[in-house]
């Protein structure tokens, strides 16, 4: 049996989606997607977008794996402890599924590397959790035109929205100063469950789908399972996307 039946085969179930089929599985495995941060959000992410067949996925994490990461980023075991995020999580994709093209990018995102990380690339998952790195991201997806799909963690709390510029507030209109995000508590399973929203988001644009968390803010609740949103208002004064919008 060639690659193609094995491909076939293999993503037979989300093909059978109306809207989806060869088309839309041939948009994904044409798609380029960074992954901004392997950590909790991010294993998830990549994990699911591997899965799903999406043809090349970048990355880029600068850290190695510690102890207290075991309990919610889940492309990690004990054995894998100081060793690099991004360089691990490659080749546990890539044992997952062969297809995809996927590469680790193991420095820093900073002003000297984002715009080469960017190049070629049709989205953006954030994984991160510095403020930092993700206004420069966010800055520069709004610059050359690509979506930035945001998620975050705190205890039993997440949060996901969309960011497409053009069509959306950006990550500054939602959070125009710093947010403190120094070893704050994260209960395992909730990265996951963000994680796998941000995937769905990334998927659900690649296929040109409607109704993203464009202009939304999506808040889900772990103690009483409960999920809420609230509108994502543009800042007149935002430095970044200060221009009419409409949420689609």
């Amino acid at each position: 049996m060639g690659d193609l039946d094995v491909g076939k085969m293999r993503y037979e179930r989300q093909m059978r989606i109306s809207g989806w089929g060869e088309s839309g599985q041939s948009d994904l495995a044409n798609a380029s997607l960074l992954v901004a941060g392997v950590g909790g959000l991010g294993c998830t992410s990549a994990n699911l977008l591997a899965r799903a067949g999406v043809g090349h996925l970048l990355l880029a994490d600068s850290e190695t794996v510690g102890e207290p990461d075991l309990n919610r980023q889940i492309l990690y075991g004990e054995d894998d402890v100081g060793r690099s995020k991004a360089e691990i999580a490659r080749l546990r994709l890539s044992g997952i599924n062969h297809e995809p093209r996927i590469e680790a990018f193991e420095d820093e995102i900073s002003e000297g590397t984002v715009d080469s990380l960017l190049e070629g690339i049709d989205g953006v998952v954030d994984g991160l959790d510095n403020f930092g790195t993700r206004y420069l991201l966010n800055d520069r997806c709004f610059r050359a035109g690509i979506p930035f799909f945001h998620g975050s963690v705190f205890g039993f709390e997440g949060r996901a929205s969309t960011f497409v510029p053009g069509r959306s507030p950006c990550l500054r209109c939602l959070y125009p100063s710093a947010q403190e995000e120094d070893l704050l508590p994260i209960a395992g399973p909730v990265p996951s469950v963000v994680g796998s929203i941000q995937a769905l988001e990334a998927i659900k644009y690649l296929l040109r789908m409607p109704d993203l968390l464009t202009g939304r803010l999506l808040l889900f609740d772990g103690e009483d399972l409960t999920c809420s949103e609230v509108e994502i208002q543009s800042r007149p004064n935002c430095p970044v996307c200060a221009q009419p919008h409409s949420t689609a």
